[in-house]
């Protein structure tokens, strides 16, 4: 179980500094990769200010909760999923949490 949840962690990891190494940061606009390996929670959160407006958000939220990588919110336009199953992570692994139970059923990912 520790191989598998090292294996999830490092997949989640690169996915997500690949996600902010693309959306990148500027002197105004940063992107924050927050991580709590001891807790499996991982972020990808959008700060800074832009026009004199507040830019403040959380791009992404997974989490490792037992042997699945929960996605909690994907603000991505394709959708992080395709990306950690690209990254070796079996769909049944994968659930799309930020959905009802009643429409992760109709996905191809695990249901929890």
């Amino acid at each position: 179980m520790d191989t598998l949840k090292a294996k999830y962690r490092s997949a989640v990891e690169k996915v997500l500094c690949d996600y902010a190494e693309f959306l990148g940061s500027d002197d105004e606009v940063q992107m924050e990769l927050v991580f709590d390996p001891n807790h499996n929670r991982y972020l990808l959160v959008e700060t800074g200010w832009q026009d004199g407006y507040r830019i403040y958000g959380t791009l992404l939220h997974l989490n490792i909760i037992d042997d699945k990588i929960w996605i909690q919110h994907d603000g991505t336009e394709d959708g992080v999923a395709n990306e950690l199953v690209a990254a070796g992570i079996p769909k049944d692994c994968i659930v799309l949490g930020f959905r009802t139970l009643q429409e992760r059923k109709l996905t191809e990912f695990a249901v929890c």
